[in-house]
């Protein structure tokens, strides 16, 4: 799968078949949308595309508002959201900067310049709701009128449902905000994960008695925060088990800097620039701020051994 920051590239292909979405988790509903995408693109021979945008709108209106809770609680990084399409079956990726400029673009400029002009599209497929343009203007009857116009077929696909429950970016967040992991696995079809690469953290962990890898988020606001029972794929043959806090440490950093810290129960090594998954299988608790470092450590040890309680109950199937 190819990537592109913006359109404005020559490698681009000059006909596309084309979604449109944040795809912030990739969930169950981007997976059935994006399956009958690669579909059509197969049968009328065009390579899919998916168009996507960083940061997400409403982050921008939010900044723009000064109003962080706006904001919708991030899902996925952008690494995980590209990997996640790319398992989809899609071709190539377009992360779209959207700022100011593509902001105040009209619902029919968003059409002739961005789908036609830059993306080439042949065909286009959208879900139910989706709106586009300044103002959200845009819909999917101007999306038909301009494609019977402009040379390119638009479908729509409606909403996607598990167990009678609407599947989308809001559902998975409520689940994951709620410490739901089992609701928020249906969704997705797979646990939440988050991947990245180990960095170099202070090492307090370490001089606590249980050091953690360390992973940066990239968005202030994850769509789950606590501490969590977990599994960690990349570092041996099979996924290792751990205890996670994924937050804002609120005990030995004041930054707000949002960190994922997994201590692995039963190994250690050298995991430094290593490129690591971490599922988060079950929530233990919220995170809590403690006044000095043993009543941190104290708290630390009892979610290890919730962990390997779990471990040996709800998760005795797990590696």
């Amino acid at each position: 799968m190819q990537v592109f920051r913006g359109f404005q590239h020559a490698a681009l292909p000059r006909r596309s078949a084309l979604s449109i979405g944040n795809f912030d988790g990739v969930h169950r509903g981007h997976q059935a949308m994006l399956a009958l995408l690669v579909h059509e693109a197969r049968q009328r021979n065009l390579p899919a595309c998916a168009l996507t945008f960083e940061p997400h709108p409403r982050d921008y209106f939010a900044a723009l508002a000064a109003r962080s809770e706006l904001a919708p609680p991030r899902i996925s990084t952008l690494r995980d959201k590209l990997d996640g399409l790319q398992h989809c079956g899609i071709d190539y990726v377009v992360v779209l900067r959207f700022h100011a400029a593509l902001a105040s673009l009209g619902a029919e400029d968003f059409v002739a310049r961005v789908l036609v002009d830059g993306l080439h599209t042949r065909y286009l497929l959208v879900g139910d709701d989706f709106r586009f343009g300044a103002r959200r203007a845009g819909d999917y009857a101007l999306l038909d009128a301009m494609g019977a116009q402009l040379g390119f077929d638009v479908a729509r696909m409606n909403a996607y449902e598990v167990h009678a429950r609407r599947v989308s970016s809001s559902a998975v967040r409520q689940a994951l905000g709620a410490g739901q992991m089992d609701l928020a696995a249906s969704l997705l079809d797979s646990p939440y994960a988050i991947s990245g690469h180990v960095q170099h953290g202070a090492k307090l962990g370490r001089e606590l008695g249980f050091p953690t890898l360390n992973l940066r988020f990239g968005h202030a606001s994850p769509a789950a925060q606590g501490i969590f029972v977990a599994r960690v794929h990349g570092l041996a043959a099979s996924a290792l088990r751990a205890v996670v806090s994924l937050g804002r440490r609120p005990s030995v950093d004041e930054s707000g800097r949002v960190l994922l810290e997994a201590h692995l129960l039963d190994w250690s090594g050298d995991a430094y620039g290593k490129l690591v998954r971490v599922e988060l299988l079950h929530k233990l608790r919220d995170e809590a701020r403690y006044e000095g470092l043993q009543a941190l450590t104290a708290a630390i040890a009892a979610d290890v051994r919730a962990a390997r309680q779990w471990f040996a109950t709800a998760g005795a199937d797990s590696p």
